[in-house]
């Protein structure tokens, strides 16, 4: 499987386990596969849903901040990657 950077965490919600993603070299759509990297970070999740300011979206595009649940916590500057099948 190859791996495409398209953003980095820009903050983690320990209490609701959500983190902010700043989409800049990409986009991301629900249902896809993202891995998320840094140096005590390495998860793998797949995007069950997506918010911009509490509005639910289906995709999300370079440029904006994305808000998604991950399965374990993540730091500021992890570094995200989508995984194409």
């Amino acid at each position: 499987m190859s791996e495409m950077e398209i953003g980095q965490v820009q903050h983690y919600f320990d209490k609701i386990e959500v983190a902010a993603i700043q989409l800049t070299q990409g986009d991301l759509s629900v249902g896809e596969t993202i891995h998320i990297v840094g140096h005590t970070t390495n998860v793998t999740a797949t995007v069950e849903a997506m918010q911009i300011e509490h509005a639910a979206i289906r995709k999300g595009e370079k440029g904006q901040v994305v808000g998604l649940k991950v399965p374990a916590k993540v730091r500021n500057h992890d570094k995200v990657f989508k995984v194409a099948p």
